[in-house]
């Protein structure tokens, strides 16, 4: 079982940024595609981005398309997401997921390690 250690959430006003980071505790980081969850209280799992293991495909959800950008640096084992004119709407829990596969995925269901979570909110 690989770790997923997520850090770099807080607290931002509306229109500010955050760059989230995802540390691997596994060497086989790069074999595997990555992506970037969130959820906000009574609400499901939703996805927001994924990547594939060399950082040459990535896939955004419509609703951060344009505003959030996935990246990974597999030299260190980490996975990050750049998040740009954020919105009280992107408020929530945001988890990084590692992928049972090499390739992208926007369903959970592909997804079998997943870090504890970072809070992120914005304030209107």
């Amino acid at each position: 079982q690989v770790q997923l250690v997520e850090s770099g959430g807080g607290l931002v006003q509306a229109g500010g940024s955050l760059r989230l980071s995802c540390a691997a505790s596994t060497r086989t980081f790069s074999s595997y595609g990555m992506g970037w969850f969130r959820q906000t209280p009574g609400k499901e799992r939703e996805f927001v981005v994924t990547i594939n293991r060399s950082g040459g495909s990535t896939y955004y959800a419509d609703y951060v398309k344009g505003r959030f950008t996935i990246s990974r640096d597999n030299a260190k084992n980490t996975l990050y997401l750049q998040m740009n004119s954020l919105n009280p709407e992107d408020t929530a829990v945001y988890y990084c997921a590692r992928n049972l596969y090499s390739g992208t995925a926007y369903d959970a269901r592909y997804y079998t390690d997943w870090g504890q979570g970072t809070q992120v909110t914005v304030s209107s």
